[in-house]
């Protein structure tokens, strides 16, 4: 029988570089790059639906039926906003290509084959803040950003996992309702003729929705990473990890942790203080995450894609 999990195996990159000889002046030069990829299986006929999470389903047609969503929207993504958020992301950080960061340029590659779509560009923008996100102008090409506390919190394959998540927004087209969601909480009280009624009332189903779209992105990541221990310990790093304690993190402790923590809310008043804690979060507790992705990884929905992709794959290598 096939295992359902797969050992990583070894992605070269071409990359060109541009050098200076004191004899023979510039000239180009290739060089191989080997980088560890996440998983040896492709999802070559992948549908975003094969992995979008109920919730994200739900919640898409609640805020589609919005009436007047689609003025806001329009209001709201207007060329200044767009142009704003396009400069400001580009001025302050660094693209991402085959000569520059070629590394990181190769886990997004890879990760964009597996989940059979296209790779969108990737800046790296230093912060300390660990983060990562998509944004999607329309007219333009969609772009991943990456903090640099990021890339040095986690190990690479995670970073992947990461990228996939992001590639899942995408691939989902959650993209411009992202930057939807993100102009309207971060800025729709200052916006003339929206006004904070408005930004208020749809602000708690925007978040909804996010908090969905989140869990079904997991799901990309998993896709990619091929190993649930590798996207859990994503979230249990950005639950409480940093680069000198990595080495001592337990993904089983943690994976207990959100057991208990399911415990102690499905008491009645656990249920409401759990409501309560998370309602104004755009992302889910991150032990949620970890035991939603754990459950899945553990499902049929999600073994049954991967023997397809098994087959997929088989057939493509005879």
């Amino acid at each position: 029988m096939a295992s359902l999990y797969f050992s990583p195996s070894v992605l070269s990159c071409n990359v060109n570089f541009r050098t200076k000889s004191p004899i023979t002046g510039f000239r180009n030069q290739k060089v191989s790059l080997f980088v560890c990829r996440a998983a040896s299986l492709t999802f070559g006929d992948l549908d975003a639906d094969d992995f979008r999470h109920p919730l994200d389903r739900q919640n898409t047609l609640l805020l589609r039926a919005i009436p007047g969503l689609n003025d806001i929207g329009k209001a709201l993504l207007g060329t200044v906003s767009e142009q704003i958020m396009l400069l400001e992301n580009i001025g302050t950080s660094v693209l991402v290509s085959e000569n520059q960061l070629p590394e990181l340029h190769c886990l997004m590659v890879e990760a964009a084959r597996i989940l059979n779509t296209e790779a969108p560009d990737l800046y790296i923008r230093q912060s300390p803040v660990p983060n990562a996100y998509t944004l999607a102008v329309s007219g333009k090409k969609p772009f991943v950003v990456v903090h640099t506390s990021l890339v040095e919190l986690l190990s690479r394959k995670e970073l992947q996992a990461v990228l996939a998540h992001e590639l899942g927004h995408l691939k989902c087209d959650h993209g411009v309702w992202l930057t939807f969601a993100n102009i309207l909480t971060l800025g729709a009280y200052t916006v003339p003729g929206v006004g904070s009624l408005i930004a208020q009332r749809l602000e708690e189903q925007l978040l909804r929705w996010l908090r969905a779209a989140e869990l079904t992105c997991d799901r990309a990541a998993l896709l990619v990473a091929q190993d649930p221990k590798v996207v859990v310990s994503v979230l249990m790093k950005l639950a409480g990890g940093c680069p000198s304690l990595s080495d001592q993190l337990n993904v089983d402790a943690f994976l207990e942790q959100a057991r208990s923590y399911d415990k102690a809310s499905s008491s009645p008043v656990g249920w409401y203080i759990r409501k309560a804690q998370t309602r104004q979060l755009s992302h889910p507790l991150p032990v949620l995450r970890a035991r939603e992705i754990d459950d899945w990884s553990r499902s049929k929905e999600y073994r049954s894609l991967l023997q397809r992709a098994i087959q997929v794959n088989s057939v493509q290598k005879v």
